[in-house]
């Protein structure tokens, strides 16, 4: 097992990272509890693969508990889904002392996440993330939300988790989609800021989508570390450190909005489009080698991730893709702060361009990489 941790001063937490650590939970949650007593979030698709193992795992420490079962997707981070998830805890009897267990991939810990943060004012949750997405990005650094019809996490709530409980074995039942979308968020490091990291994506990234257990573990444990760093500097991101994880997002959410945040293009798709899109705007401008940017929707689509408009499955004018943007969460004072790059790993975050040279720009790529 390897353990990192988020350095948040009294709030900070362990990560954990081990091949079957699920069915040793209760040994990790134990310590944590008030009373010996949690409640698991899932969704249906997660619940039959290791609910019951981390339920066993629990009643070993004997650790009592409830379980509520979502349905999976993007439809259940909505008012709807954080209002049965609220008024369930409550039924429950959920103290502000208490655990909360998210079982299951992004949609389940940001809206567990969210859910704990006001519940009571507050108490406490366990991320317990089973897709490669989760466990790479989401689980860490607490940002909960759910969606509106305006766009994606647009209501949400900083809540930090008491501890990220990531077992690598849970990707072999992760279907290939989910995989890929997922290593989008590892290929995002590289291209951060570390240009290494992007090169050793190229040469692995096949491997690890492949099942490549060694590959996967470095991918995770990378990531994890990276993401903890960039958190523990810029927690609220005040600063434009972590403002750099959203790399490909604005783009990305203005992709997942025209299709309306559903199955036809998964999150971490969108992001893989959208880091595309981000460094052929920057090429574009100047900021960018053109090379790199080539190099970067190469290798995605040598994945098989979305690398273009149209492998989004996206046929829509600049001018709509850009409306969708203006609503994004990281507006301020109008302007729209983008993540732009100098080159593989050289991301910065710039206001020095308007949503109407992002629209002109987005009108000239409908018809390229088709």
């Amino acid at each position: 097992m390897e353990s990192l941790t988020v350095e948040l001063g009294s709030r900070s937490y362990p990560i954990l990272i081990g091949d079957g650590l699920i069915r040793d939970i209760g040994a990790h949650v134990a310590p944590l509890l008030k009373r010996p007593r949690t409640m698991i979030v899932t969704d249906t698709h997660v619940a039959g693969h290791y609910l019951t193992p981390l339920g066993t795992s629990l009643a070993m420490e004997n650790i009592s508990f409830s379980s509520f079962v979502l349905d999976p997707g993007e439809g259940t981070k909505s008012w709807a889904g954080l209002a049965r998830l609220t008024e369930w805890l409550i039924g429950e009897g959920v103290e502000r002392g208490d655990h909360v267990i998210a079982l299951g991939g992004g949609v389940i810990g940001d809206l567990v996440g969210f859910a704990c943060s006001i519940v009571k004012r507050g108490c406490n949750f366990i991320q317990v993330p089973t897709t490669l997405l989760a466990q790479v990005d989401s689980s860490v650094g607490g940002k909960t939300a759910i969606n509106v019809a305006a766009g994606k996490n647009l209501i949400g709530a900083f809540h930090q988790p008491a501890l990220v409980v990531i077992d690598p074995t849970t990707l072999e039942t992760l279907p290939r989609r989910e995989l890929g979308a997922g290593y989008a968020e590892v290929v995002k490091y590289g291209l951060i800021d570390d240009a290494g990291f992007f090169a050793w994506c190229e040469e692995h990234g096949a491997a690890l989508l492949a099942g490549d257990s060694e590959a996967r573990h470095k991918a995770i444990a990378h990531s994890v570390a990276a993401k903890a760093r960039i958190v523990a500097a810029d927690e609220r991101e005040t600063q434009d450190i972590r403002a750099l994880l959203n790399l490909g997002h604005s783009f990305g959410h203005a992709l997942e909005a025209e299709t309306g945040y559903s199955d036809r293009l998964l999150h971490g798709e969108a992001v893989a489009a959208g880091m595309v899109l981000a460094h052929q705007f920057s090429a574009a401008n100047g900021l960018c080698p053109a090379a790199d940017a080539e190099r970067v929707r190469s290798h995605l689509a040598s994945v098989d991730l979305p690398h273009s408009l149209a492998s989004a499955g996206v046929n829509s004018d600049g001018a709509t893709l850009a409306g969708h943007m203006a609503h994004d969460k990281k507006v301020r004072g109008g302007k729209l702060p983008l993540i732009l790059t100098r080159g593989i790993g050289q991301s910065f975050v710039t206001e020095d361009y308007g949503l109407d040279a992002v629209a002109a720009f987005l009108d000239g790529q409908a018809s390229v990489h088709r």
